[in-house]
């Protein structure tokens, strides 16, 4: 009997993707696992709510209050989502329905060094432009002396690093919507803007949502650059020019350092834990909106 070999090939290709896909799935379910192992310890001995409502932070006398850090990194996303969606969304918006060719192809490779940029250059930016401008201009406005390592700053910086991201995806978005909508949508007399209100931005809505949603998780995660410039200070912020200490922040300074403390290296695998649950949840959320506005 003769092979066909075309068949057999199609056959091994479907059954490897297929592998690579539940092995993809398995690998974050183990990554759940595995946080929630190392993160037993403290779960056991205290309370879950306690350890999300506390704001004492003191390793060596066994309080682990998480507020601080979850009030930080809170306070930091949406800072950063705050300033940079608008900016995204009307440069998007620009570059695909009003920029001419020129401006598309120098604006374009700017974008890309942005995006490409490792974190800690946004944390040195941040450093040496961002903290003065805050601590001599903003924060005399408002509250007197302040150092500059601020909610503002880290959300100002982290803003900047999200900007490509989130214009790269929009701009995707919009020049996906089919050339023939906006076509009859100006043969009806329509300006552009009011096409690209009415028609391309509600065209690509439920992909704006999911852009949203990749920006908040990276900025969720986002370690260096907010290590650099929020202050480090375990207090739960009460304004945009107080100093805030994010998650990922604390777990970069901690790990690996203190952990003969009892307890600690169990407190610090809950915090990477939380941030694991808070991005899957946000994830999840996102898929279910989107699922309800494509079935509307």
């Amino acid at each position: 009997m003769e092979i066909d070999y075309r068949i057999l090939k199609d056959k091994l290709a479907e059954k490897g993707m297929f592998v690579l896909t539940l092995s993809s799935i398995l690998l974050v379910i183990a990554m759940a696992i595995g946080l929630y192992l190392k993160s037993a310890p403290i779960l056991h001995q205290y309370h879950l709510w306690d350890l999300l409502t506390e704001s004492n932070w003191k390793p060596m006398q066994g309080k682990f209050g998480f507020l601080p850090f979850l009030a930080g990194t809170f306070w930091c996303t949406a800072v950063a989502i705050i300033i940079a969606l608008p900016i995204s969304l009307f440069m998007a918006v620009y570059l695909t329905e009003y920029a001419n060719t020129v401006v598309r192809r120098y604006v374009y490779p700017l974008l890309d060094i942005l995006a490409g940029l490792p974190s800690v250059i946004y944390g040195v930016w941040g450093t040496l432009l961002i903290v003065p401008w805050i601590a001599k201009f903003v924060a005399p406005l408002f509250s007197g002396n302040n150092s500059g390592y601020t909610v503002l700053t880290g959300g100002i910086v982290l803003s900047v690093m999200i900007l490509p991201l989130l214009i790269s995806l929009f701009m995707e978005l919009f020049s996906n919507v089919p050339r023939e909508l906006r076509d009859a949508s100006l043969s009806l007399g329509a300006t552009v803007w009011q096409t690209t209100k009415f028609v391309v931005l509600r065209k690509a809505a439920p992909g704006m949502i999911a852009a949203i949603v990749l920006a908040l998780s990276r900025t969720l995660g986002e370690t260096i650059a907010v290590l650099m410039v929020c202050g480090n200070v375990p207090v739960v912020p009460g304004s945009l020019l107080d100093a805030c200490y994010p998650i990922p922040a604390l777990i970069a300074n901690n790990y690996g350092e203190m952990l003969s403390i009892p307890m600690y290296e169990s407190a610090l695998m809950f915090a990477a834990f939380l941030l694991f649950f808070v991005i899957v949840i946000l994830n999840l959320g996102s898929r279910i909106v989107l699922r309800r506005i494509k079935n509307t």
